[in-house]
């Protein structure tokens, strides 16, 4: 946990400054996501696993090739797995935002949501409860469709006091107990914290960390998957 905090400590600012502003939908990373899931809906059949989430789903500061879901995508070609993968990562965005695009970003064959969401939730300090209804939402529409939803966790900065960051871990827990989904405790384990798996920033993972959090999540993801 100590690790956890440092990483939260070293990076809060870089990511409320370079992240957390609101997407703007005619400016944002969003309006190309939505481009290119539109511009595969009728021309694939392919089913499709979608990575919903922030900038550490987008990649910020990383090749596109180096982000998570497109290493998630080679692991699956070399694996023999028939899938499209899909990152709907856009920088700075919080759980309300993944909740406004969803329908959008779920457009085609999908299969599998990878959610990947609450960063910026707890570096606002926004309300928990607020948090959880969002989740609750993008997850419930999600399984309506007999889409596999793959939860992540997040954890908080520590500077709301430990309440809240005790309240904010719990959320994630509790979600995926509820909804009996496949779950990754904290999507930054082994990576957080450890400055040589970390951008200049301390919170965005570099090429060798992303490649950490992509065998983390292909450890959950894998048993879900159909050849």
């Amino acid at each position: 946990m100590t690790r956890i905090l440092h990483f939260f400590l070293l990076g809060a600012l870089s990511l409320l400054l370079v992240t957390c502003a609101p997407p703007d939908p005619s400016s944002s990373d969003a309006g190309p996501i939505r481009e290119q899931v539109a511009a595969r809906r009728t021309t694939s059949s392919v089913p499709r696993i979608v990575f919903l989430g922030d900038s550490l789903t987008a990649g910020l500061g990383l090749p596109r090739e180096a982000s998570v879901p497109s290493l998630i995508q080679a692991r699956l070609t070399a694996a023999g797995y028939r899938y499209e993968v899909i990152n709907a990562g856009v920088s700075g965005d919080t759980s309300a935002g993944g909740l406004n695009r969803l329908e959008w970003s779920l457009e085609g064959n999908v299969d599998i949501l990878v959610i990947e969401l609450g960063a910026n939730d707890g570096l606002r300090g926004l309300p928990v409860p607020q948090m959880k209804r969002n989740l609750n939402e993008i997850i419930t529409r999600a399984k309506r469709r007999n889409i596999i939803v793959i939860l992540t966790g997040m954890e908080a900065p520590p500077n709301y006091g430990s309440a809240y960051t005790s309240e904010f871990r719990q959320v994630f827990a509790d979600l995926a107990r509820e909804h009996s989904v496949p779950f990754i405790p904290f999507y930054l384990e082994g990576v957080a914290g450890i400055s040589r798996l970390n951008q200049g920033d301390g919170i965005h993972p570099n090429a060798e960390g992303s490649r950490i959090v992509e065998q983390t999540v292909w450890r959950t993801l894998e048993p879900v998957l159909e050849k």
